[in-house]
């Protein structure tokens, strides 16, 4: 079994981030996407691309270690920010961005004016997003029907109704160990929404552990147990989970190039 943890934060030292994706490969888990959103997220992306790529010396060097992709970007606290620099090569997204009126609805004007703008940007890269939003389901409709986007809303809290509009944009959505809660029930009825080619899965490291990891620090290598309840609620295997939802994010994340060399000449 192979998976894919679509959503993982890097704070730590770069022998910190060295254990943790060393943990990760040992686990089954072979590819990675390191998410941005501030200065010290950004900078924790670079981090774990280094190290598995084996750019930068860290304790556990020799061991094996998932392949990492990059997202880097503003999220919803980076108000009043200059677009971020994605010049440089190797970034595979741009996120996470988007809104959250759950902690912060002060600054909704803000955040739709910085979420609008990285969308454009993505658009004109050709790149996906990855969208955080809680508590904003009319304001983040309404700026993806006015900027059409390709991407993900990641680690989805919302209900099946707001599920459906998303799908209806052409979006994955990913589940994180929330799905795993026992207050979750909403989380699970929209997982059930989602059709199998649209449905990825991550951790949204370091938080959120999935049962029976909860109330610790969360990591790439639990994504395995939110995979595994995932496939028992859909009724499949766990490798064909597995298989199947690797394959969406690969799907989700591919490159400009590799979709302009699938269009007809």
């Amino acid at each position: 079994m192979e998976l894919f943890d679509t959503h993982a934060h890097f704070e730590g030292t770069a022998e910190e981030t060295a254990a943790m994706l060393g943990r990760a490969f040992d686990a089954g888990v072979v590819r990675v996407m390191a998410v941005g959103g501030s200065e010290e997220l950004n900078a924790g992306v670079a981090l774990a691309a280094d190290v598995a790529g084996g750019r930068v010396a860290a304790a556990g060097t020799g061991r094996r270690f998932p392949e990492v992709f990059r997202a880097v970007g503003w999220d919803r606290d980076q108000v009043g920010r200059e677009l971020p620099d994605l010049s440089y090569d190797g970034v595979r997204a741009v996120g996470e961005i988007g809104l959250d009126y759950h902690y912060s609805p002060e600054t909704r004007r803000g955040q739709m004016d910085l979420f609008g703008r990285q969308l454009e940007l993505a658009r004109a890269l050709d790149l996906p997003v990855i969208i955080h939003t809680r508590d904003a389901d009319d304001d983040t409709l309404g700026l993806l029907r006015e900027i059409p986007s390709r991407g993900v809303v990641h680690s989805f809290t919302g209900g099946p109704e707001f599920c459906r509009g998303l799908l209806d944009l052409g979006l994955y959505v990913s589940m994180s160990g929330i799905v795993t809660f026992r207050a979750a029930d909403n989380v699970r009825e929209s997982a059930m929404v989602v059709p199998d080619d649209r449905l990825l899965v991550e951790t949204d490291t370091p938080f959120l552990a999935p049962v029976p990891k909860r109330g610790n620090p969360n990591e790439p290598a639990f994504v395995v147990h939110t995979a595994a309840f995932l496939a028992a609620l859909r009724g499949m295997t766990a490798d064909a989970f597995a298989a199947l939802a690797t394959a969406n994010a690969l799907a989700a994340f591919r490159p400009p190039a590799a979709r302009d060399a699938e269009e007809p000449l």
